[in-house]
């Protein structure tokens, strides 16, 4: 019996290279979200993201470019993961007021366990948008999310527990709004009012009233 081809030593190489480069990418996008995260655009540096990814800044600009164009790269890699685990709640698995509920559970305990995604977010608003402009990916990301939310909603309202005429996107910004506002200005908002506000007890008060708020907001 004839024994199987062995692998040219060429694609062999080639697959390592691929591994090699794939992992370099990653390791560079991981430190430079870190990065950017904590010092925003203006304050970060090449020279620290190069070292915390263990290469030199020639690998940096080889694979990414300029700074600018690294930080577009981390906020594109930032969405994909948000999005990607958005598409996991199977909304359209569930019944609309279910549905609902899953996302807007999802959208707060992920703002609270990516406290990186609402810094990101705060630093490319200083920039107006400046570099997701640029992207060509970003639109790609969020229509499927926003056509899906529309379903879930037009299933609402054929079995008469949603009103009619809700805009998707308007229900997904301020599904999004009411966490991110709580969350960004949680430390003013606490010293303001004179509670503490980033409290197990405070924030399982914060996620029912704003299940109730969007929910009661959908009731015919």
């Amino acid at each position: 019996m004839a024994s199987p081809a062995a692998t040219p030593p060429t694609r062999t190489r080639q697959n390592r290279q691929t591994r090699d480069a794939e992992r370099t990418r990653a390791a560079i996008l991981d430190a430079a979200t870190q990065e950017f995260a904590r010092h925003g655009l203006g304050g970060a540096r090449v020279d620290r993201i190069a070292a915390k990814a263990d290469i030199n800044k020639r690998m940096l600009y080889h694979y990414f470019g300029a700074k600018e164009a690294l930080f577009l790269a981390v906020l594109e890699a930032t969405y994909a993961r948000i999005r990607t685990a958005e598409q996991a709640l199977s909304l359209l698995d569930a019944d609309p007021m279910e549905s609902v509920r899953r996302l807007v559970t999802f959208t707060w305990r992920y703002y609270l366990e990516h406290p990186e995604f609402l810094t990101l977010l705060n630093s490319e608003n200083l920039y107006r948008a400046r570099h997701l402009k640029r992207s060509r990916r970003l639109r790609a990301m969020n229509s499927p999310l926003i056509d899906t939310l529309a379903e879930v909603l037009k299933r609402g309202e054929r079995d008469g527990v949603f009103r009619s005429g809700v805009d998707p996107l308007q229900l997904y910004v301020s599904i999004a709004a009411l966490s991110y506002f709580y969350l960004s200005n949680n430390h003013t908002l606490s010293t303001i009012f004179g509670r503490d506000l980033s409290t197990p007890s405070a924030r399982r008060t914060r996620l029912v009233h704003m299940t109730t708020v969007v929910l009661g907001y959908l009731r015919p």
